[in-house]
């Protein structure tokens, strides 16, 4: 097994032993789907979401690549194909990174929100879901 290879089952494996939902879509470890609950207090509070992750071959040497399976309106995830809009992940990654960082990292994103942000993402979420 090549180093990537060990790295990205070490990840996982550490990533299976956390609250996080996981399932892997095959036994070649690069592909699986995360769900995670919004966090609570926030406009999202309630909801159920579900992430599908790609891991590349040149893991953890290439940054992963994130995307959402259902619809969730925030100003870092693009609307049509549910892409994450992260530094984390395209511009800055860094092997350093591994995949528990990056979810306890990225999940809780309304922390990192200003408030200009939450008045963009509270009127885009009410405007969607004609609240």
């Amino acid at each position: 097994m090549s180093s990537p290879s060990k790295r990205r089952e070490m990840d996982l494996m550490k990533l299976l032993m956390t609250d996080f939902k996981v399932e892997i879509v095959n036994d070649n470890m690069k592909e699986f789907f995360l769900e995670f609950s919004g966090p609570k207090e926030s406009t999202y509070e309630g909801g159920l979401w579900s992430i599908r992750v790609e891991l590349p071959d040149a893991y953890p040497y290439k940054s992963l690549s994130i995307g959402f399976v259902n619809k969730i309106y925030h100003p870092n995830i693009d609307e049509m194909s549910g892409s994450v809009f992260l530094d984390v992940i395209n511009q800055t990654w860094s092997p350093m990174f591994d995949l528990v960082n990056v979810f306890e990292v990225f999940l809780p994103y309304d922390d990192e929100l200003s408030e200009d942000d939450y008045a963009y993402e509270d009127k885009q979420f009410a405007d969607k879901a004609d609240l």
